[in-house]
Order: structure tokens, then sequence, then C-alpha cells
């Protein structure tokens, strides 16, 4: 395999999770990918920025989820984010403090 063809198999390996994720399973919270898995959509979106910085170009936390979820987050969440209760909140504290924190 080339270098180039694993790059586009990366790539649309990766476009396949965010279709799975942002239009097949839409019902899955972020709070319970981020407590089951040490991640989720906001990670995603941010090691999309990530990679844009890393690359020279300007890209902020808001534009790279935009670009990411396909809408702004305020239309996210009013689409389809529902209340955590107090044990998925505690849980979560833990798992981004494990996961994401570490790495900021």
């Amino acid at each position: 395999m080339t270098p180039q063809t694993e790059i586009e198999l990366q790539a649309a390996a990766f476009r396949r999770l965010q279709k799975h994720l942002m239009q097949d399973r839409t019902d899955v919270q972020n709070i319970d990918l981020m407590n089951m898995a040490g991640f989720c959509r906001n990670c995603l979106a941010r090691w999309y920025q990530e990679a844009a910085n890393e690359r020279g170009m300007a890209m902020d936390k808001a534009q790279a989820r935009e670009i990411f979820y396909g809408m702004t987050m305020d239309e996210w969440k009013a689409n389809h984010q529902t209340e955590a209760d107090a044990d998925k909140q505690a849980a979560f504290k833990v798992a981004f403090a494990e996961n994401v924190g570490k790495d900021g």
C-alpha cells in the first residue's frame, strides 16, 4: 500500500465515523461517549482543529466544531442533546480529567 493510499483510507474511515456519529447515531450523547470511550464528538473536532493549526491554518474551537458537526453547537444541542443526570456528570468529570485534561 502506498502512503497516499493509506492516507485516503484513513480519511475515508474518519468520514464514516463522522457520519455514524452525526447522522446514524445522534441518539448517543457526547457524555456517554466520553464516559465509556474516553472521547466524544468534541474531541474529534478538537483533533481536527489541532491538525489544522499544526499545518499553519487558523481555526478556533467553534469553527472546528461547526465543520465537524455540520452545524453550530447551539443547533446540535437544541436538536440532539439531552440532560445528563448527576451520576453521568460525575463520571464525565473523571473521564474528562483522565482523557482530555492531560492533553489540554
